[in-house]
C-alpha cells in the first residue's frame, strides 16, 4: 500500500486535487474533516478545547465557533500552538485507525490529506509526499471568494502555515495549481498515473 501525504497552503486546491484522486480509486483521508470529527459536541476534544481557551469558542448550539476560535488562533502563535497540541494527537489516533482499515481492505493508493504536514515534520510517515502549489495571491483571492473570508485574514493564516519555500524543499512530486481547473484535472490525471506505478 502507497501512502501519500498531501498538503498545499489554504486555498491551493488541495482539496479539488484530493477529490480528483479519490474518483481514480484512492483512498482519501481528510485531516482537516478528521479536526472537526475529534471536536464535535459530546466529544473529549471539545470539551478540552473548551478546558483551554474558555466557553467563549462555544456557538450557541453547543458546537465549537470556528471563526471565534480561529480569530484567536491565527493571530497568536502560542495559543495556535496549544491548539494543535489539543487537536493533533485526536486526529493522529482517528487517522491510524482509518489507515488500518484501509490495508486491511485492501487499498493499493492511501491519500492523507494534511495541510500543516511540513509545519509538524511528518514527512517521514509517508511514502511520498505531493505539494499542492500556488501563488499566495491566487490562495488569498480564491478563500475571500469562495469562504467569504477578509483577504487579511486569509493572508494571516497564510503566514501562520509554513512559507511555499519550505513546502516545495518537503516535496517528492509538485502539482502546480496556477492554470485552470481544466489543466489541474490533466495534472492530477498524470499524478494518478504516477502513484498508480509507485505502488504497482
Amino acid at each position: 500500500m502507497l501512502k501519500v501525504g498531501l498538503t498545499g497552503g489554504i486555498g491551493s486546491g488541495k482539496s479539488a486535487v484530493s477529490a480528483e484522486l479519490a474518483s481514480y480509486g484512492a483512498v482519501v483521508i481528510d485531516a482537516d474533516a478528521l479536526a472537526r470529527e475529534v471536536v464535535e459536541p459530546g466529544t473529549p476534544g471539545l470539551a478540552a478545547v473548551v478546558a483551554e481557551f474558555g466557553e467563549g469558542v462555544l456557538a450557541p448550539d453547543g458546537g465549537l465557533d470556528r471563526p471565534r476560535l480561529g480569530e484567536i488562533v491565527f493571530a497568536d502563535e502560542e495559543k495556535l500552538a496549544r491548539l494543535n497540541a489539543v487537536v493533533h494527537p485526536l486526529v493522529g489516533e482517528r487517522s491510524a485507525e482509518l489507515m488500518a482499515r484501509a490495508r486491511a481492505d485492501g487499498a493499493r493508493v492511501v491519500v492523507y490529506d494534511v495541510p500543516l504536514l511540513v509545519e509538524n515534520g511528518l514527512q517521514s510517515l509517508y511514502d511520498v509526499v505531493v505539494v499542492v502549489d500556488a501563488p499566495d495571491e491566487a490562495r488569498v483571492e480564491r478563500v475571500s471568494r469562495g469562504r467569504g473570508m477578509d483577504p487579511e485574514q486569509v493572508r494571516a493564516r497564510i503566514r501562520a502555515q509554513a512559507g511555499r519555500e519550505e513546502r516545495l524543499a518537503a516535496a517528492d512530486l509538485v502539482v502546480d495549481n496556477s492554470g485552470t481547473p481544466e489543466q489541474l484535472r490533466e495534472r492530477v490525471a498524470r499524478l494518478w498515473e504516477e502513484l498508480a506505478a509507485r505502488a504497482a
